[in-house]
């Protein structure tokens, strides 16, 4: 009877390990094609809300008190490129994403642009009018060899001109793309230095642009109550949209950026599933995030629970490195949460460092922390810095620290308030 006990307890540790998230195969369906880059072409945010909503409920994870179902749909517009992104230079097809982007927000253009170079102080010429010109003629500004602040206001000045004719903005740095609400009048194109060279005088484009004036989307929210009477409330969050697809060709895996948040989020409410805690935990994956925190903001001003009932929130994002340690934004505001976050990892040395920041409205914890909600925003620091472009993919994720920073949170929640 021992023997069979003892044999019995082996067997189902193993299983107990053997059935534990699989992070990583998680976050790699996150990233493949049938995903669409999990942005606004294809709904490819859609997709992902409803597997990251169907991997919540396999869990055992439970509805938010009182609301309609795991979704929380809303919209916003939103600028797409689901079809052609094609462009011609010296008889040369140029690859989208490598050698050349689409500005976020420009229109579509098919044919050929007649190009005209203008110097950086020939664009700031007052007396330079742009209206008159001839249809179908493009100006090329070579934006770089200056400072960073100067680059950008050039951009900045150039999205402006697109009001009256179409941009070819040359650059020589890291590509880093985004998402815009709005629609620009005229094409907007960054090319490469490496492939542009001398002006060829002439460019062949056929991009689709296509403007949502009403883009439907959702957040994914899931329940685990305490058995505890009274039990305060923590959330865990993270976007799970990402930038979707510059053409039918190309899209954004979005590995780092953030189906490895995404897949914290699902790891940590496996492990509390079965585990159980002090607290009410709501975990919540949010959409439009890379929109300008469109998906966090509308939780906030329509929230599922009262925002006063939250202990604390931790948001999850960039979790797919950390061999240099981690940085917590809003750490300053509030130092108690922080102090006790570095003193269980100097304990149980999980993490090579935790860094101290400041407040900053870069990920979803920004609207919270305006209503008055304690929150950190935690990402992971190493070696991979694909961020906003096609090589953010899962084959460059180490996931030197997931499990540790797992653990940190998973002690974090153990104590905080003891």
């Amino acid at each position: 009877m021992r023997k069979f006990l003892w044999i019995f307890s082996i067997v189902f540790t193993s299983l107990s390990f053997s059935q534990k998230f699989d992070y990583r195969s998680f976050t790699e369906k996150l990233c493949s094609s049938e995903f669409q880059g999990r942005g606004y072409v294809n709904g490819g945010d859609s997709i992902a809300a409803n597997y990251i909503g169907n991997t919540f409920k396999e869990l055992g994870l439970v509805l938010v008190p009182g609301s309609l179902g795991f979704y929380q749909p809303f919209e916003f517009p939103v600028n797409t490129f689901p079809g052609k992104m094609e462009l011609i230079l010296n008889n040369r097809g140029l690859i989208p994403g490598i050698h050349f982007e689409v500005d976020p927000s420009s229109a579509g253009f098919s044919g050929e642009l007649l190009l005209e170079t203008c110097s950086i102080s020939q664009l700031y010429n007052q007396n330079l009018k742009y209206n008159g010109w001839k249809k179908n003629t493009g100006l090329v500004v070579k934006n770089f060899g200056y400072g960073g602040d100067t680059i950008r206001k050039v951009s900045q000045y150039l999205l402006k001109l697109t009001a009256s004719i179409p941009i070819i903005e040359v650059v020589n740095s890291k590509f880093t793309w985004s998402v815009s609400t709005t629609s620009s009048p005229n094409l907007y194109v960054k090319i490469q230095d490496s492939v542009f060279r001398n002006n060829p005088g002439k460019v062949g484009l056929n991009i689709d642009a296509e403007f949502k004036s009403k883009h439907a989307t959702q957040n994914v929210v899931a329940y685990l109550p305490s058995k505890k009477k009274n039990a305060k409330t923590l959330v865990f969050s993270a976007h799970y949209d990402h930038l979707g697809r510059m053409g039918k060709d190309t899209y954004f895996p979005g590995a780092n950026d953030n189906a490895s948040g995404c897949a914290m989020l699902l790891y940590l409410a496996d492990y509390f599933k079965k585990n159980g805690s002090k607290y009410n935990l709501v975990f919540i994956a949010f959409a439009g995030e890379e929109a300008g925190l469109i998906g966090s903001h509308y939780f906030v001003d329509q929230p599922l629970f009262p925002l006063k009932d939250i202990r604390f929130l931790m948001n999850l994002d960039i979790m797919g490195s950390g061999e240099e340690g981690v940085t917590a934004v809003n750490a300053t505001l509030f130092p108690k949460e922080f102090k006790l976050l570095t003193k269980i990892n100097q304990r149980k040395k999980y993490l090579k460092e935790i860094k101290s920041r400041g407040p900053a409205a870069n990920s979803d914890h920004y609207f919270f922390t305006q209503a008055g909600v304690p929150s950190f925003f935690i990402y992971t620091m190493g070696s991979n810095k694909n961020y906003h472009d096609v090589f953010d993919k899962f084959d460059n994720l180490t996931f030197s620290a997931f499990e540790n920073m797992g653990k940190l949170m998973i002690d974090f929640v153990r104590k905080l308030d003891k």
